[in-house]
């Protein structure tokens, strides 16, 4: 008995996702999305948390997204809440994707606050996607509690986050202008300087910023 066409191109790609040459992993995530079939979903979600290269992850998203969100919004928030921080890191990536604000629940303070710099900077960028009307300002405040955080990547990440939120977030900013810790109060300004004029630079705002911090700190010497 001949075994239907679509069963073989599913066994086909599940055996390509587990190939040890990424070309072949990339293709395979490539097939899953041009022919969509429930049964790739978990495959696929798997797949996210230990795949290593980053184009072949992308792949896996956007095949992800080619699926109902019915099938794959349940299965990626199970997901986030996974002990491995690139399960919870890719899942949170594939949800703004998706952009299914059905999710918004799953994106916790833990989330938002994850050690892992990479979880929290997926978690931020999924939660200016996902956020509902009128919860925009509680989001701002938990999201600038983490300003000064990590090296240069975590804080752009965390500045377009935050400007994504519009002027809801311009109380927040200037509480944290008056943080006792330097790197705080320069990525605020910095931030602040984005809102104001998003064709900024970050190197130039954050750099500018922290020239105002240390004017101010030798002002408050003398």
């Amino acid at each position: 008995m001949t075994m239907p066409k679509q069963d073989t191109d599913a066994i086909r790609s599940f055996q390509g996702l587990e190939d040890a040459r990424s070309s072949v992993r990339l293709r395979a995530a490539l097939a899953a999305g041009t022919t969509p079939d429930p049964r790739f979903v978990d495959k696929l979600v798997q797949r996210c948390a230990i795949e290593p290269d980053f184009y072949v992850r992308d792949m896996l998203t956007w095949a992800l997204t080619r699926h109902p969100a019915a099938a794959t919004v349940p299965r990626l928030v199970d997901e986030v809440r996974s002990e491995r921080a690139q399960a919870r890191s890719q899942a949170l990536h594939t949800l703004s994707k998706i952009g299914d604000r059905r999710a918004w629940p799953a994106i916790t303070r833990a989330l938002l606050t994850d050690a892992d710099d990479e979880v929290a900077r997926s978690a931020w960028r999924a939660a200016v996607v996902l956020v509902p009307e009128g919860e925009e300002t509680e989001l701002a405040a938990v999201l600038s509690a983490q300003l000064g955080r990590g090296g240069r990547e975590t804080r752009l990440s965390l500045s377009r986050a935050l400007t994504a939120l519009g002027e809801v977030i311009a109380p927040a900013l200037r509480a944290a202008m008056t943080h006792l810790d330097p790197r705080v109060r320069a990525h605020a300004i910095a931030t602040e300087r984005l809102l104001r004029d998003p064709d900024t630079g970050f190197e130039f705002a954050i750099e500018e910023a922290k020239r105002v911090v240390a004017l101010g700190e030798n002002g408050g010497e003398g």
